[in-house]
């Protein structure tokens, strides 16, 4: 799509409802459709919206082998319970190697941002750009919202991602967080509070996947 027809689809697809904004999706990819996850707050949402209007939609999850307990038994419950087509992906490292090599997770502060982005490029940007040349999606849809962070509500529903050559939709894009409340109560869906992501030194950060320092280490052949 030219940036003028991205503009006309957010201008059209934002009064939308999700539902809907999955199936125009959908409509543009040719069926090479995918959802990235990773399990965290709020994706149940997502992943129960793009089951109904795709089951079967190809659901790619980097596994970086540091997920607390909770995360991986909320990740096999929404896999059982949406009947999800899980295509995880694995860092080249485990985590015991991970640890051993490198000395362990860096301390999520602002202080050890270089460490932080290392540990995110090895463990979470390589196996992710691993997946999506294998899965080779013409359309990612994303949980991404404008409420997350500052580099987010810079977006919107729509937009062109060069560094995979797909379009990246986020049906949720505009909902808060009563919003989302709301559908995992309606439609009795599990949430995840204990989510831990090694790779971001607060809430507000960017593990590098929608950030133009991601997008630099994944071009440079990580």
């Amino acid at each position: 799509m030219t940036p003028k027809q991205i503009s006309e689809a957010n201008a059209e697809l934002r009064a939308k409802s999700p539902l809907e904004i999955i199936r125009w999706a959908v409509a543009q990819a040719a069926g090479r459709e995918l959802v990235s996850t990773n399990f965290r707050p709020y994706e149940a949402v997502l992943l129960h919206l793009v089951s109904q209007v795709q089951p079967g939609i190809p659901v790619l999850w980097v596994d970086h082998g540091y997920n607390r307990p909770a995360t991986y038994r909320h990740a096999g419950l929404l896999t059982q319970m949406l009947k999800l087509n899980l295509k995880p992906f694995l860092p080249k490292y485990t985590a015991a190697h991970y640890d051993a090599v490198f000395g362990g997770l860096p301390e999520p502060t602002p202080q050890n941002e270089e460490l932080i982005k290392a540990f995110s490029t090895v463990m979470k940007l390589e196996p992710f750009q691993r997946g999506m040349k294998e899965l080779a999606p013409t359309v990612w849809l994303t949980a991404l919202r404008k409420v997350q962070n500052s580099n987010r509500a810079g977006l919107d529903i729509v937009s062109e991602d060069k560094n995979f050559n797909s379009l990246k939709v986020s049906p949720v894009f505009y909902w808060s967080d009563a919003d989302m409340e709301k559908y995992l109560e309606e439609h009795q869906l599990p949430n995840e509070w204990d989510y831990f992501d090694p790779a971001k030194a607060d809430e507000k950060r960017e593990c590098g996947l929608h950030a133009s320092w991601g997008v630099q280490a994944m071009g440079s052949g990580i």
